[in-house]
């Protein structure tokens, strides 16, 4: 199938924009581009990734949800353990309950939202 458009980049709701851009950039290798109170967003010259403040915005936590998921993001890594010590160290948490942390590990960034360190396939 064809499309009729590409995608330009994700953006995404944080109460604090430039903490959650300084994260990912910290996860993935990639420049922060852009931060202001407002708005943040990161790249790799190929994909973007953005936040806007949104007044009173909480993540939902993981695994019982204050509030509804918005999105989480999956990134493939070689090392599970080795990878969610990185995480952690930037300010990610591990919550209990994981589901299969054999091939993935749920972490909840600084602002409280989900994401995915999956085992990459050989």
């Amino acid at each position: 199938m064809t499309g009729f458009a590409t995608l330009a980049m994700l953006n995404m709701d944080a109460a604090d924009p430039s903490a959650q851009a300084r994260f990912y950039a910290a996860v993935l290798g990639w420049e922060v581009l852009h931060a202001d109170g407002d708005y943040a967003m990161i790249g790799d010259g190929a994909t973007s990734l953005g936040w806007g403040r949104v007044p009173g915005y909480a993540g939902p936590g993981w695994p019982a949800e204050a509030a509804p998921k918005r999105y989480h993001l999956d990134f493939y890594v070689d090392d599970l353990d080795k990878a969610e010590q990185q995480a952690l160290t930037l300010g990610a948490t591990k919550p209990a309950g994981q589901p299969h942390p054999e091939r993935w590990r749920v972490l909840l960034d600084p602002a409280g939202q989900p994401f995915d360190l999956c085992l990459r396939s050989a």
